[in-house]
């Protein structure tokens, strides 16, 4: 069990270095890379729980939002995680409730695109719910090598740190899924200035999430930093025919060439939108942010 619990921990502490550098969005590639022994140990596999053969219990779990599987947020604490399939004897199913008995720290990974995920670890299964066919996560926060199983020892404690990294996950899954999708959506380029740096672009929302706004492409648009920040302080509007508009008071300052060719040369021309009509715009939403742009200044 203690050598089975320390190649855990070296996955994990290796893993929590790949995302030092790349950040929590990881392509399979990456993911599956790690050898031990000049063995390669698959961190996804082929299904949503998996276990590599090196170990004896899973070491991921996989959400996709696109599968048949209903996983999502009960609340801001805790995450519900499907059964495979509908036999709660199934042996994945069977591992992850030996899992949850053992204190076992697995690897949350939520599927973004094909072969790209949000990766958070550790998390924990806490509760199994064989007539609603699934189990109750619980994320903790980050868990180092030094560390052994006693981790949860103090049940208080524990339940604290679980409440406020699961919270912590659902708000930066949302975030990063979004921003990764929306700039997939516009093929890694400005929606107005056709900036291509994707290192230099964000995912603007249309209606804020302190609104209500919903983190879904269509509630998107990919604009480079400047635009973003224009876009934010309404000095730029976008109509729902896709027009773009400077506020006249922007028009008329003089301030440079950033200013010219960067905001005011913008007005009145269009959009650039996604070619996937799922993918673009909501003119409803656009509608609504564009009379608040009315109204500003």
């Amino acid at each position: 069990m203690q050598e089975q619990l320390m190649l855990r921990l070296q996955i994990f502490d290796w893993l929590n270095k790949q995302i030092s550098i790349h950040g929590n969005i990881l392509y399979s590639k990456l993911l599956n890379s790690y050898i031990y022994k000049n063995e390669q140990i698959y961190i996804v596999g082929r299904k949503g729980i998996w276990k590599p053969k090196q170990l004896k219990y899973p070491i991921s779990i996989m959400s996709d939002p696109k599968g048949i599987y209903s996983d999502g947020f009960i609340n801001d604490s805790l995450l519900h995680y499907s059964y495979e399939g509908t036999d709660p004897g199934l042996w994945t199913n069977k591992l992850l409730r030996e899992s949850m008995a053992q204190k076992v720290p697995i690897i949350y990974l939520h599927k973004i695109s094909k072969g790209k995920y949000y990766v958070h670890l550790p998390v924990y299964i806490v509760n199994d719910e064989p007539e609603s066919l699934r189990f109750t996560v619980a994320a903790e926060s980050k868990i180092a090598i030094r560390e052994s199983e006693e981790i949860l020892e103090d049940t208080n404690i524990t339940y604290l740190r679980q409440e406020y990294a699961t919270r912590e996950v659902k708000q930066r899954l949302y975030q990063q899924t979004f921003r990764e999708q929306v700039l997939d959506a516009y093929r890694d380029s400005c929606a107005i200035c056709r900036l291509k740096h994707r290192e230099l672009l964000d995912a603007a929302h249309i209606i804020p999430d302190s609104e209500g706004g919903k983190p879904y492409v269509t509630n998107g648009l990919s604009l480079c930093k400047i635009h973003h920040t224009a876009f934010d302080q309404n000095l730029i509007g976008i109509s729902p025919d896709y027009k773009i508009h400077v506020r006249n008071d922007i028009l008329e300052e003089i301030d440079g060439p950033m200013l010219k060719h960067g905001i005011q040369e913008m007005h009145n021309t269009k959009l650039i939108i996604p070619r996937s009509k799922a993918s673009q715009p909501s003119k409803d939403g656009l509608a609504e942010r564009y009379d608040k742009f009315l109204h500003a200044g």
